[in-house]
């Protein structure tokens, strides 16, 4: 696009305590299409190991089938770790008695504030729809990805978690469209565990590295903002 337009790239757009620390209570971005649960949640994972939490959201505007949601919630159980799930009113399809075969082991919201979980040192892996905002924010502050997606950019978002930034992994469907509880167990394991979790987490925390140095002081984001602001005064002036 750079050779057709005259462009510059910003970013990764995340609020400012999470990334370069340079603006005083930027820690939002300034509305919520849901109410959040984050002081619960907070409670909940200071009670949990390091990296030992799945955090598993896919978007404010998705709507997961029944079925999808049954095979998401097994999944989660048989992976044997700890997860904060946030599942919508409207998603709310849980199989009978999960939340009791559970326990203190999972915990599923409706809403909470996904950079505050994120940030936990308690997360240590996101299981995401890939949206572009929760890829960024999972890019931007090191967490290990396992991706389910749906639709639109979300596919080609995965394929960079994966196969470009080497941060993650993409589950992989059935014949009638469906992540099934093996295929999530699978990939939070490859993403988590042995050797492929080891390159995962080391690859997750040099993208975290490269993000804030963009948007710091000196960084890419911070000169192209400059240079663009500088090039509207300039025309402002004649």
């Amino acid at each position: 696009m750079r050779g057709k337009w005259p462009l510059v790239m910003v970013g990764p757009m995340v609020p400012s305590a999470y990334l370069d620390q340079q603006i005083d209570g930027d820690r939002a971005y300034g509305a919520s299409l849901w109410k959040p649960t984050s002081s619960q949640c907070l409670t909940w994972l200071a009670t949990k190991p390091p990296r030992s939490v799945i955090y598993g959201s896919f978007g404010s505007m998705e709507n997961i089938s029944a079925e999808q949601v049954e095979e998401i919630a097994w999944g989660l159980k048989a992976s044997n770790r700890p997860f904060l799930w946030v599942l919508k009113e409207s998603e709310k399809k849980l199989p009978t008695g999960f939340l009791n075969s559970v326990g203190e082991t999972g915990m599923v919201v409706s809403w909470c504030n996904q950079l505050e979980e994120l940030a936990h040192q308690a997360i240590g892996c996101f299981v995401t729809h890939c949206g572009w905002n929760s890829t960024l924010e999972g890019l931007g502050l090191g967490v290990p990805m396992v991706c389910v997606t749906e639709r639109t950019d979300q596919p080609m978002n995965a394929k960079f978690v994966e196969d470009v930034w080497k941060v993650g992994v993409r589950t992989k469907k059935d014949e009638v469209g469906i992540v099934t509880r093996e295929e999530l167990e699978k990939c939070i394991r490859g993403a988590m565990d042995g050797e492929s979790g080891e390159e995962i987490k080391r690859n997750a925390n040099k993208w975290r590295e490269l993000a804030r140095s963009a948007v710091s002081v000196g960084g890419t984001s911070d000169m192209n903002i400059n240079e663009f602001v500088v090039k509207l005064l300039e025309g402002k002036k004649q």
